[in-house]
């Protein structure tokens, strides 16, 4: 009888603990889900997820903060949504930041990014920047200028990783003077031009304007096809998650087992498994201006 009663002990006990551990579980998605959606457009947080190390990689931690809503926002004639008012930086943080930082200006109704020459990310100020509010398949126009030797880019389907800079999950759209920076000729077929993939696919034809003048881009994205367009001409196509987009990354900078370690499985997996990131811009640590900021969902 003994072991009878101790064993139903054991028994009560243990529904107890399953039945707080649900508890707990329910209570944690609820809050989740009271935060996923913001419809005042701003971005509180951060929320963060360990994700297990495997045998190529170290662990990582992404960052996943609550999506601000552009639902209330109008839409042109063309189905295009300005995600810049030209006054504020509503909806728009620092990459794995609550704020902006200080070194991004709004001049002219142009988000500027206030370079101090010194290069990449020097500015304890500074940072990249993004649009808080992860996209699949979409359509982004923007106007871009840069000053005398500027780099700059404009990332798409990024992701935050704490302690990792944004390229290493991204593709980057190059933005670049092309007459006075370096990078035009770093490689052999430069590759790391103005609207180029950066360091993977030259944009041809290469029909960028001076620095000081600016210049229209477009990135399309839609289902794994994803097009560059610079002043009205459609200039690089490449094909995400195919064999040929892992050749791609292997023949740079961002090969597997290369300099960058997460790089590689980043940019292979793209997105993740919802195949979805963030639209930043890059703090190259040089003077650059972005204006006319627009997307259009096509999911």
């Amino acid at each position: 009888m003994k072991k009878v009663s101790y064993f139903l002990s054991i028994v009560v006990a243990a529904s107890m603990i399953i039945a707080c551990s649900q508890k707990k579980a329910e209570t944690a998605n609820a809050e989740v889900e009271a935060v996923s959606v913001d419809p005042k457009l701003v971005a509180e947080g951060p929320y963060e997820t360990l994700i297990s190390a495997t045998a190529d990689d170290p662990a990582y931690v992404l960052i996943e903060k609550p999506q601000v809503s552009i639902d209330e926002l109008a839409k042109d004639k063309d189905g295009f949504i300005a995600i810049f008012d030209g006054k504020t930086f509503t909806g728009w943080r620092g990459y794995g930041k609550d704020t902006v930082p200080g070194k991004w200006v709004i001049e002219d109704e142009a988000i500027k990014f206030s370079g101090s020459g010194a290069g990449e990310a020097q500015s304890k100020d500074g940072g990249d920047l993004i649009f808080a509010r992860k996209f699949k398949n979409f359509h982004l126009k923007f106007d871009w200028k840069v000053d005398k030797g500027s780099n700059s880019g404009v990332f798409l389907l990024a992701r935050e990783v704490k302690g990792e800079p944004i390229y290493i999950s991204s593709p980057e759209y190059q933005i670049l003077d092309n007459e006075n920076h370096p990078d035009a000729i770093a490689t052999d077929n430069g590759n790391r031009k103005s609207a180029s993939l950066y360091d993977m696919i030259p944009a041809d034809p290469q029909n960028s304007k001076p620095y000081g003048e600016w210049n229209t881009g477009e990135i399309v994205v839609f289902k794994g096809s994803v097009f560059h367009f610079q002043n009205g001409k459609k200039v690089v196509e490449y094909h995400l998650w195919t064999p040929q987009w892992d050749e791609l990354i292997n023949s740079g900078k961002f090969k597997k087992g290369g300099d960058f370690p997460l790089a590689y499985t980043f940019l292979s997996q793209l997105g993740g498994s919802e195949h979805e990131g963030y639209i930043g811009f890059q703090d190259h640590g040089d003077a650059v201006w972005f204006k006319n900021i627009k997307v259009k969902i096509t999911d």
